[in-house]
């Protein structure tokens, strides 16, 4: 087993994702497996897919794009980029489990050539200056203390000009929040910024706001259908609980931080200043 190298990362583990994945695509007798079949676990964060999808759309990706995805998971966002874009796409996770998935994942459906996995800390991202047109990242900031040195490394290896998307939950208020949820089983582990402190962190690591969007409707429709339909159906063979150790709970904590006002979800884009 892989030396666990960090508290995050002992979070966030979970032994045997792929061979777990491929014995539930069994177990539905579905033998040709395609991006598709896959997304609903391998798209880590709330709305999946189709969050990943509109932020796609708004970024404006082409197939001669550099991107730069920042906690990947096992790799779901950087192989619909991948796929739908034709774009070069390399996905970086400080957990090794989810990086050896997002790799075999790749392979079986046959997105290898055009992603890239590496186990990397997001405060030391293993790139050059320079490097990527597009970074983005996805509810991965509230594991991170160090905000100003995360967000000056994602500068970093951006070019001239280059964009940043992300989609993230963010405290409203600084409210104490209901715990497990699944970045946090304690607040040991939770970083929560208010969105103010979020825009004045960009600002002062050098990036200009091209956008905003508050994703929090949103995100109470998503968990209240998902709630219901698996309180009726019982969990679907393809989700999030083979990732998430009592993701049922954790899930209805963060519905319930939510629909208390004590957090908040917003998507953006912002733009590299010099």
């Amino acid at each position: 087993m892989h030396p666990l190298n960090s508290s995050v990362e002992q979070h966030y583990y979970c032994e045997g994702i792929f061979e777990t994945i491929l014995d539930a695509l069994r177990q539905q007798g579905i033998i040709n497996i395609t991006r598709k079949d896959i997304s609903a676990v391998d798209e880590f964060h709330v709305r999946g897919a189709t969050v990943s999808a509109e932020l796609a759309r708004e970024a404006g990706f082409t197939e001669n794009s550099k991107v730069l995805d920042v906690g990947c998971g096992i790799g779901g966002p950087c192989r619909m980029l991948a796929d739908e874009y034709g774009c070069k796409v390399t996905g970086i996770d400080i957990t090794n489990e989810f990086i050896r998935t997002a790799g075999l994942l790749s392979r079986l459906v046959g997105l290898k050539d055009l992603t890239d996995f590496i186990q990397a800390d997001a405060l030391q991202l293993p790139f050059a200056d320079k490097s990527f047109d597009f970074v983005w990242t996805q509810h991965v900031q509230m594991n991170i203390e160090n905000k100003s040195k995360f967000y000056s490394e994602i500068k970093r290896v951006l070019i001239e000009e280059g964009i940043f998307i992300y989609y993230d939950i963010f405290s409203r208020n600084k409210q104490s929040i209901t715990y497990p949820v699944p970045w946090a089983n304690d607040e040991s582990l939770s970083y929560l910024v208010t969105l103010t402190e979020l825009d004045d962190l960009l600002s002062g690591s050098g990036f200009i706001k091209i956008q905003t969007k508050d994703q929090t409707n949103e995100a109470i429709k998503f968990f209240t259908e998902l709630l219901n339909r698996q309180s009726k159906d019982g969990p679907s063979k393809m989700g999030l609980h083979l990732l998430i150790e009592n993701a049922g709970e954790k899930i209805g904590n963060l519905l319930k931080n939510i629909k208390e006002n004590k957090l908040e979800l917003q998507s953006g884009i912002y733009q590299k200043n010099g």
